[in-house]
């Protein structure tokens, strides 16, 4: 804190000290007052101007210093001056003072404030840009709010200076008429509670309410701007059109069906979207064979000889296909006509909020939710369009095993395949622009995963800048930056895998002038909706998650928002988002990490379990890993858990559901988990928390209660033994 600021602050200090020092309050008493009121009344008469001054500039030292006495004071501007200058004296007095108290705390205590808790006021602060007039507005209305301490809690938010003023002066503008028109009548008070009966309360929080149902108001006059120029036909063809067949798509469809709601389902290629044909399924198909490969060749630990591994690419490519065919009619166009989904396999053009073109034909709709997903992004690196690249799209093509396979890329999908990939006996080297693989997890985690591809034979190289793709003597080169050098990388074929763009164009976005937001997504608000507040958007294209999980999850909101538009709506729930990423050792995460609490600003302890003690680990010859939570100081509340070691994705689903029902460590650590397993290892971890806490001084004294304990059985054993030889 700066020289100006301390020495506003003592000034502020010492202007509060002297008040209550020299019991200056006595003077804004209300028996005071009435005692001397017409000696005062006929002070006011005789200089009216002076006094009105004086009154004004008390008034507002008053709220400025956040003094009590502003209700008192309020009331004596109606008994002095009358109901029209008293309610304007007090309306610009107040306002002012409040402004004066609230640059007061925006320039004294903001900066440190939003330096020492920004992280945790991001959502607040963010609020505030949006919604603080209305808040605001609200907080004026209602008197069961301090007015002071508004006026020093909005200081530190980034509300506009204008906007306080403007929204404050509006505010308290019902509020002083009520004390004003009071103070008019004040022969008939004795207490400030005569003015604030229980019905006039009441009818200032029903007032306080305005605001909100103004809100509305506006939303739905924004909603009526939007769809201005798109006539709302008499009858719809259908209640919700889903574009996508995706797992956001088809959940979204399958709710709506089983709400009995006529919805129609459009996708142009193939059902089940990425996820089935070239995303989780696949990949999932292909690690478990590559997890056979790694395991066979360790046979000799397990006292099991399997000499000549031999790997058939081939046949792992057609045992993957085998799967997704399997797989295939759980999302079938069939099953969902069976479940009553309209199913439509074309290409969809939305050309109104109300109308959507497929093949020729025009359907009308009350609702329609995007689910188009994502596709892999590939960098403008120039040359690599002149070569055949991979991306996790097409690589379920290859037959052949490439010798040199480069892996672009060091996020979840580049390290699952590249490590698959290097099991089946390719020569893998993974190359990726962060200084470390998995930048979203916690350092100790990337370093764990290093440390094993590079056992099995990964040549991983981060930090490394892809600048171009060449051919060079007879064979493709990745030439990049490290270090202000270049380093090049040959290969055979190279696998793109630098994360998904969302879907968004080709469809008639454009045109109805849907807006993008800054990630590529299509810009939607907390219930999911884009500007037409009846076309809404989940899963990859609407981010913020990509995850197939969390498109079926907003795939709930997504449906019910649409289908009950103008009735009920929710805000989505992203408060607790597992993920994993099935490397071996896999990788589970919910709620925050080390990095991110500590990038928010948030308080936390550590509990780490290192999974080489866990006997069912030791069993399976998989003793490497570690279970590590995040807590709240003190206390047993979790933050966020990683995991990890085999079967992390099983693992953390004990910490996902825990942190959804807001159950603590002491909830796991008092459940019985069966022995020998895997999942002990969670409530070892609480163990460990736990014992960290251990109540020193209540142990201390149980000590000494069983030394004493240990003391009287002594002595009653030694009197039996007298009496015995007696």
């Amino acid at each position: 804190m700066n020289k100006s600021r301390i020495t506003l602050l003592v000034l502020v200090c010492a202007a509060i000290a002297a008040f209550f020092v020299f019991d200056l309050g006595q003077y804004l008493d209300l028996a005071y007052f009435k005692a001397q009121q017409e000696r005062i009344r006929s002070v006011v008469a005789g200089r009216p101007i002076l006094s009105a001054a004086l009154f004004f500039l008390i008034y507002v030292a008053v709220t400025a210093l956040s003094l009590p006495g502003a209700a008192v004071m309020t009331l004596i501007a109606g008994a002095l001056f009358g109901m029209l200058w008293g309610t304007l004296l007090v309306s610009f007095a107040s306002s002012i003072g409040a402004t004066l108290a609230f640059l007061t705390a925006r320039f004294v205590l903001r900066d440190w404030v939003q330096k020492q808790y920004g992280p945790r006021l991001k959502a607040i602060n963010r609020g505030i840009e949006k919604d603080g007039a209305f808040y605001l507005f609200t907080l004026r209305l209602v008197p069961a709010f301090p007015f002071f301490v508004i006026n020093l809690v909005m200081g530190l938010t980034p509300i506009r200076l204008a906007t306080f003023y403007v929204i404050s002066q509006l505010g308290m503008l019902a509020g002083t008429l009520v004390f004003v028109y009071a103070g008019t009548r004040i022969a008939t008070i004795d207490h400030l509670s005569d003015v604030l009966s229980p019905s006039l309360i009441t009818a200032f929080i029903l007032l306080g309410l305005f605001p909100l149902v103004a809100r509305k108001i506006v939303e739905r006059i924004q909603a009526r701007k939007a769809l201005r120029g798109y006539p709302e036909p008499r009858h719809f063809d259908r209640n919700l059109i889903v574009i996508g067949a995706g797992s956001a798509g088809l959940v979204t469809a399958y709710i709506a069906a089983a709400v009995r709601a006529k919805v129609t389902l459009i996708e142009k290629h193939r059902m089940g979207g990425d996820c089935l044909n070239y995303g989780c399924v696949p990949s999932k198909a292909m690690i478990r064979s590559a997890r056979v490969a790694a395991l066979m060749r360790r046979g000799a630990e397990f006292g099991i000889h399997a000499d000549n591994v031999r790997v058939d690419f081939a046949e792992v490519m057609a045992r993957i296909q085998r799967i997704i065919t399997d797989i295939a009619p759980h999302d079938s166009v069939e099953r969902y006509q069976s479940l009553g989904v309209d199913t439509i396999e074309g290409e969809a053009r939305i050309a109104s909020p109300y109308t959507v073109e497929v093949d020729g034909r025009e359907l009308t709709t009350r609702s329609i939710v995007i689910a188009t997903g994502a596709r892999p992004m590939v960098p403008p690196i120039p040359g690599l369009d002149t070569i055949d690249y991979l991306t996790s799209d097409t690589v379920w093509d290859l037959r052949e095993l490439p010798e040199r396979l480069l892996v672009l890329g060091g996020g979840n999908i580049g390290c699952e395949l590249s490590q698959a990939f290097a099991r089946f006996g390719s020569q893998v080297t993974q190359v990726e622009m962060a200084p470390r693989l998995l930048a979203r997890e916690d350092p100790d985690v990337s370093t764990h995963v290093l440390e094993r591809f590079t056992a099995e034979g990964i040549d991983v190289r981060t930090g490394h800048k892809a600048k171009a793709v060449e051919r060079r003597d007879g064979e493709n080169v990745l030439i990049c930056e490290h270090q202000s050098e270049e380093v090049v990388f040959a290969f055979d074929r190279i696998l793109v895998a630098v994360g998904r763009t969302p879907n968004t164009a080709g469809f008639g976005l454009e045109e109805l002038g849907i807006e993008i937001a800054p990630t590529r997504t299509l810009a939607v608000n907390e219930f999911l909706q884009t500007r037409f507040p009846n076309i809404l958007a989940c899963g990859d294209v609407a981010g913020p998650y990509q995850f197939t999980h969390t498109a079926a999850h907003q795939a709930w909101y997504a449906a019910v928002n649409a289908l009950f538009l103008g009735i009920r709506r929710f805000k989505t729930d992203y408060s607790v988002i597992p993920w994993v990423t099935f490397t071996d050792p896999e990788i589970a995460h919910v709620g925050r990490n080390e990095s991110q609490a500590e990038e928010d600003g948030i308080a936390f302890e550590v509990t780490r379990y290192d999974l080489g003690e866990l006997d069912r680990a030791i069993t399976e010859d998989e003793a490497r890993g570690f279970v590590k939570v995040l807590t709240v100081p003190g206390k047993d509340k979790i933050l966020g858990a990683t995991i990890v070691g085999e079967n992390a994705g099983e693992l953390v689903g004990e910490f996902v559901t825990a942190m959804r029902h807001g159950l603590g460590l002491n909830k796991i650590l008092g459940t019985i988990h069966a022995y020998p397993t895997l999942i002990e290892a969670n409530k070892y971890t609480a163990g460990e928390w736990k014992r960290a806490h251990a109540p020193e001084r209540v142990l201390a004294w149980l000590a000494r209660f069983h030394a004493w304990r240990r003391g009287r059985c002594d002595d009653v054993a030694s009197t039996s033994a007298a009496d015995a030889d007696r």
